[in-house]
């Protein structure tokens, strides 16, 4: 063996350097960089996808949720107004009955007491309407209001106020606040001389 070899020196290196025995070293994290950076987008790409197909799965099973909740809120919203439709109308049957009563009976009753047996009718007609929140309005001597009246003619009377209610043609119901069905109504306008009407 030669001695410049034996003692460390190999033949092809400079002079005074030892030979390096050790294998070459493993690439460093920069010299890895280009692949790693490569592959970073595809990673977050797909990272990114997953999360988007989640989020369409979760709002396609929101918006199969809130269908059926309108479906389920229409349906009972249906049940509830056929069961109040059915409760008026049970409520309805006696009066009915009192109505075929007093025709029934009208060859041996007197004027009187169909008049009487009308009157009760209505009475008992007004509990009902009252019972489901209706009430007559009584609407005389009221200033006139055109959102709860409707005026079907003008009279010319120096004993009331202007523009308020002479007469109901008509009776007007509301329900709650609400108008359900607006009073015809004979109107005081002092603007016009008697002679007009």
């Amino acid at each position: 063996m030669n001695s410049r070899i034996k003692n460390g020196v190999h033949p092809e290196c400079h002079a005074g350097q030892a030979m390096d025995n050790t294998y070459p070293s493993p690439p460093t994290d920069a010299q890895n960089a280009p692949t790693s950076a490569a592959e970073s987008p595809l990673a977050d790409l797909a990272i990114l996808q997953k999360e988007l197909a989640a989020q369409k799965e979760h709002c396609l099973r929101l918006a199969a949720d809130f269908d059926n909740f309108k479906k389920r809120t229409r349906r009972d919203s249906d049940r509830q107004a056929a069961a109040e439709k059915e409760s008026f109308i049970r409520d309805l049957l006696p009066v009915l009955d009192n109505l075929e009563r007093a025709l029934a009976s009208k060859q041996s009753a007197s004027s009187e007491q169909l008049h009487q047996g009308v009157e009760i009718t209505l009475q008992e007609l007004g509990r009902l309407l009252h019972r489901h929140g209706i009430a007559a309005v009584e609407d005389v001597g009221c200033p006139f209001d055109p959102h709860r009246h409707e005026a079907v003619s003008v009279r010319h009377d120096r004993s009331q106020p202007d523009h308020s209610v002479l007469e109901v043609i008509q009776h007007g119901y509301c329900r709650g606040d609400k108008v359900f069905r607006p009073a015809k109504v004979i109107v005081n306008d002092l603007g016009h001389s008697p002679e007009r009407f």
